[in-house]
């Protein structure tokens, strides 16, 4: 009855992550995979088309605030998106054990900087 109340906290929690610039793609993976039992790369996949409308919000309030450097656009856009096809080429050629390692230490460095500077800008 209540296998509903999950998925929807988790995505109501990424949304307002997603909103802050915090990264709530993170949260969604980590609950689809330890506590859905989603395997990763669906989880990876379901990700990835939740950020396409998130980013495109993003892109759009940014424009209306005149925050976009469109230089750097022009030079990230094509390299970016090289970089996630060929990511996510990798990712379906590697069995889903051999990714969860590195992406759990990966999360846990990433938690570990985001820490480290949160703890600097306090002392600051």
């Amino acid at each position: 009855m209540t296998d509903w109340l999950l998925p929807l906290a988790a995505g109501f929690g990424e949304g307002i992550l997603s909103a802050w610039g915090v990264g709530g793609g993170t949260l969604l993976l980590l609950v689809m995979t330890l506590l859905l039992d989603v395997p990763q790369q669906q989880a990876a996949a379901v990700n990835l088309l939740y950020f396409l409308p998130t980013a495109a919000m993003g892109v759009v309030s940014h424009a209306r605030n005149g925050l976009l450097e469109k230089d750097a656009l022009r030079s990230a856009i094509p390299w970016g998106a090289a970089a996630a096809i060929a990511g996510a080429l990798v990712a379906a050629a590697v069995d889903t054990d051999l990714l969860r390692r590195p992406f759990g230490m990966y999360l846990l460095l990433a938690a570990g900087i985001t820490l480290r500077q949160l703890w600097r800008d306090r002392k600051g």
